[in-house]
């Protein structure tokens, strides 16, 4: 009987009906939830703390381009072309990694100053692009699922924050310095990760049955009531594996046609909305904007109402050429409250909310952005275009961080099985980083192109986005993964 469920299709339905039943007919979902399911220990905290070392230096990959920028082009006397190819092939090392991070996952759990220079950012993007799909795929599968959201956003939230201190520490030290700061977060991951459990999910796909019901009594707390959630987890997973190992040329049929539709577009539109391009070369933005004459403007209104000897010390910090870093590190600073702000409401307002409301905030960052480029062009309000290209990079940035930078990589996994993750996450991520360097390729030509151009292309992908989550995505809070693919894939398993 139970073959039969299978081969129809009908087993995801069967175990649920499982784990909403208990032995007297009577729902048990809300006592697993309080013995199980419900609470953040002391290990699932840990243990997601180890991981997103990794995110922060996620954001301190990306945001090293743009206060290294000057220093590096000075040094080395490179172009703007080879230092475009420099922001950019980190992307095509995150591209190599990410093709092989399914599966890693699924098995382990001057010239030649350029060109090492080149070489050891291809190194960085190998790393980070195994990353950008191991660390929120262990949280999703540690976490209790009401507050897997929460959990799993806080992937980005470090992002942010490695993003917004590497630009600060930028404004005060050089390239090089910068650079070896970076390695110290992977180093606390590195030691942290031999003493965090492994995913119980991944441990039952292998066949470690004792590993993992130890390893999820770590995560959740030696008192607590482990049954119900480990039953799920263990029938679910041997149901699938009665099947064959998901192949990469599977993810294209029919039925896995929506998990796809929806990982893919979301990742493409998340890069081709101007994510990475906007953040890497920060810096270039403002000084073609003339952050300097807004930030003078200041200066001139502080010496005005302070007097000048208040504000000598101000003005001697502008004159030494900070004044385009202090306007990078505010945009990146800005993602930091929206990112808790994330983080804290993920579990409570839903996935698709957050997202609309951040495509429409980004949208609305680069019509602004975009308008006092155009203000430029035509030579209108000279004094009034750098405050907007200011205040509409800060909007961009603060709506970016509050869905759309880590929503798509919490969806992207929850959305696949687990026959079909590793596959699946190789592609999804692939997708997000070839997009992502296209993107911080082409970004320096666009705006030689059209400043304000560029911008309202943005904008309009930022309208699509909000289209696209409109229709497609699905909603998956306080639901568990194998709930979360009876919805979207209820024939995964024929």
């Amino acid at each position: 009987m139970e073959r039969k469920d299978i081969e129809d299709g009908d087993i995801t339905s069967s175990l649920l009906a499982k784990e909403n039943l208990d032995t007297n007919g009577v729902s048990s979902s809300r006592n697993v939830a309080a013995n199980s399911g419900g609470a953040a220990t002391a290990m699932v905290v840990f243990s997601t703390f180890i991981a997103v070392c990794g995110s922060y230096v996620f954001g301190a990959a990306i945001g090293y381009s743009s206060p290294a920028m000057s220093g590096i082009m000075e040094d080395l006397g490179i172009s703007l072309a080879q230092f475009s190819v420099f922001g950019s092939v980190m992307t095509i090392g995150a591209m190599l990694g990410a093709t092989f991070s399914g599966k890693i996952a699924d098995l382990l759990g001057c010239r030649w100053g350029a060109w090492s220079l080149d070489l050891g950012r291809l190194l960085i993007g190998c790393g980070v692009g195994v990353l950008s799909y191991v660390v929120p795929v262990y949280i999703a599968e540690i976490t209790p699922k009401r507050l897997r959201g929460g959990f799993t956003t806080a992937h980005q939230f470090m992002l942010s924050v490695g993003l917004a201190l590497t630009y600060f520490i930028g404004t005060v030290v050089n390239w090089r310095t910068l650079a070896l700061i970076g390695t110290i977060p992977s180093l606390v991951q590195l030691v942290g990760l031999f003493f965090i459990p492994e995913s119980p999910r991944w441990l039952v796909k292998f066949g470690e049955e004792k590993d993992y019901e130890a390893s999820l009594r770590h995560l959740r707390g030696e008192d607590a009531d482990i049954f119900q959630e480990a039953t799920e987890i263990r029938e679910y997973t041997e149901a699938l594996q009665q099947l064959p190992q998901g192949r990469f040329l599977d993810l294209f049929q029919r039925i896995y046609a929506h998990s796809l539709i929806v990982g893919v577009g979301i990742m493409i539109l998340q890069q081709f909305g101007g994510a990475n391009g906007i953040v890497f070369y920060a810096s270039s933005i403002f000084k073609l904007a003339g952050i300097e004459r807004f930030l003078n403007i200041s200066l001139y209104i502080g010496v005005t109402i302070l007097g000048k000897h208040n504000t000598k010390t101000l003005y001697h910090f502008f004159i030494a050429g900070f004044s385009t870093e202090v306007g990078t590190t505010a945009m990146a600073v800005a993602q930091i409250p929206t990112s808790i702000l994330s983080v804290i409401i993920m579990d409570k307002a839903g996935r698709k909310p957050l997202l609309m409301v951040s495509a429409v905030g980004t949208c609305l960052g680069c019509l602004i952005t975009g308008l006092s480029f155009l203000l430029q062009d035509y030579q209108l309000w000279k004094e009034v275009t750098p405050v907007l290209v200011f205040v509409g990079t800060l909007v961009y940035n603060g709506s970016f961080g509050l869905g759309l930078a880590g929503i798509p990589w919490l969806i992207m996994s929850e959305i696949f099985p687990i026959n079909m993750k590793g596959s699946a996450g190789s592609l999804v991520s692939l997708v997000n980083w070839f997009s992502s360097w296209i993107v911080s390729y082409i970004f320096n030509f666009l705006m030689e192109w059209s400043s304000a151009g560029t911008f309202f292309i943005f904008a309009s992908i930022s309208g699509l986005t909000v289209l696209f989550v409109a229709k497609l995505v699905p909603e998956t809070k306080g639901q568990t993964l194998e709930e979360i693919q009876t919805t979207m894939n209820p024939r995964s398993t024929r």
